[in-house]
């Protein structure tokens, strides 16, 4: 499912119209962007929770050269499912 899938598939559950849909779509993707990159904790309960995990610095090695090099720490996006998200995917 792509987004524009996602935004039909809003509108016919919600009876938003395709526009309004992609408003709320687009609003809860950029609230949620703009939260974990303040490093605040997104829960949606039963759903699942978006958080910033930080990465240390490691060493791996080039696939090019396979030398050995020194990977920088980094912040990264995470989603934890929640118990009822998982157990509806697993229910299928």
């Amino acid at each position: 499912m792509n987004k524009t899938d996602l935004i039909t598939k809003i509108s016919e559950k919600s009876q938003l119209t395709k526009k309004d849909s992609e408003k709320a779509l687009n609003a809860f993707v950029e609230a949620v962007t703009e939260a974990v990159s303040d490093d605040d904790k997104v829960q949606l309960i039963g759903f699942g929770t978006f958080e910033r995990r930080r990465r240390e610095k490691r060493s791996g090695r080039d696939p090019r050269s396979g030398k050995p090099i020194e990977i920088p720490a980094s912040n990264t996006p995470a989603f934890k499912a929640g118990k009822a998200f998982k157990d509806a995917v697993n229910a299928r």
